[in-house]
């Protein structure tokens, strides 16, 4: 079972998850990150690094988020894999904690 990345990292995109991530399964998009499903290793280590509170591991996301366990597999697919931490997006403040932002995802 594998950890995915939820509608609270678009538009903030922190990054210190990434640091801790020994099997390098984030995948970088222009205002969203995902966990590829395949290459995660269910440490569990990127969930507690995560300033938005936006991963979880796949059986404990509610209805209303079931749709990022599809998006991260798709999206990890079509994006480059993200090893290294990097500043969060320049309004993230602003964003972390705002509901439904599924629409305002880039890819």
């Amino acid at each position: 079972m594998a950890f995915v990345v939820t509608d609270n990292c678009i538009q903030c995109k922190y990054t210190d998850c990434v640091a801790v991530c020994p099997a390098d399964a984030f995948h970088e998009g222009p205002n969203f990150m995902v966990i590829n499903p395949i290459e995660c290793i269910d440490c569990g280590l990127c969930e507690p690094e995560c300033d938005a509170q936006a991963i979880f591991q796949e059986d404990e996301l509610t209805d209303d988020q079931q749709v990022f366990i599809e998006l991260n597999a798709e999206l990890a697919e079509e994006w480059p894999v993200l090893t290294e931490v990097k500043p969060a997006m320049e309004e993230a403040e602003k964003w972390n904690g705002v509901p439904n932002k599924i629409d305002m995802l880039e890819r």
